[in-house]
């Protein structure tokens, strides 16, 4: 089966954060954005974060609008997405919200490593599917694996070290970048992403989609591969 058309999505400041370090959660978009945000998730089949946005953030991960969710479930698709995770180390909650709200695409999928396994052990039985992935191609495999399960289009919100796998490893066909109007200047805060040796290298020009002006959010598309042509609902 083929791999899914993969979609970065990812709110930054001017300075290119993600978070700062206050406890509370940093809400860096707006209500336009957000919408934005949805109507995207509505197009896709799934949806992935790291295990830190789920240790960090706590998200849900579903559809806001009832008219979306009704539009989707109208078209044969289940009301919600679904919702992927991944975690090398095998440390994720099984309280996490994520496993517990809004599964109508079935059972979270967890993947992880050899050892990540042998860590969840059987805590995660109830409320989600865990799945080994033991191929040297982490993330190639990951893909496969859920093209096997019929995902065509896949919105992947990040943390950094996920984001930053996906476009090092080539794997990201869109990338939706939404600029707030905030500076963080805090040095440990998390970015986009992190050091990395991305295909082509620092003089690699991102192909240009479309930049949408949403209040005070800019929202920026490209297409980090430089050779897709094809856009979930298309």
């Amino acid at each position: 089966m083929p791999r899914p058309y993969v979609v970065l999505s990812v709110a930054v400041s001017l300075d290119g954060y993600i978070d700062d370090l206050v406890p509370e959660r940093l809400y860096l978009s707006n209500d336009r954005d957000f919408d934005g945000v949805d109507a995207l998730r509505a197009e896709c089949d799934a949806i992935l974060i790291g295990a830190e946005t789920v240790r960090r953030d706590n998200p849900r991960l579903w559809l806001r609008s009832e008219e979306r969710r009704a539009a989707r479930t109208a078209s044969g698709k289940p009301e919600n997405l679904l919702k992927v995770t991944v975690t090398r180390s095998g440390d994720i909650d099984p309280a996490a919200r994520m496993f517990h709200h809004h599964v109508e695409a079935g059972k979270p999928l967890v993947y992880t490593t050899s050892e990540g396994v042998a860590k969840i052990g059987d805590r995660l039985d109830t409320v989600a599917q865990v799945i080994p992935v033991t191929a040297d191609d982490f993330w190639g495999a990951l893909l496969d694996d859920l093209g096997r399960r019929g995902i065509a289009h896949l919105i992947v919100e990040g943390g950094t070290q996920i984001h930053t796998a996906f476009l090092e490893s080539g794997l990201a066909d869109e990338l939706r970048y939404a600029v707030a109007p905030l500076l963080i200047g805090q040095a440990e805060a998390p970015r986009f992403v992190g050091p990395a040796e991305f295909p082509g290298g620092s003089r690699h020009r991102l192909e240009f989609i479309d930049a949408t002006v949403l209040d005070d959010i800019v929202v920026l598309r490209y297409r980090p591969k430089g050779t897709s042509t094809t856009t979930p609902g298309s």
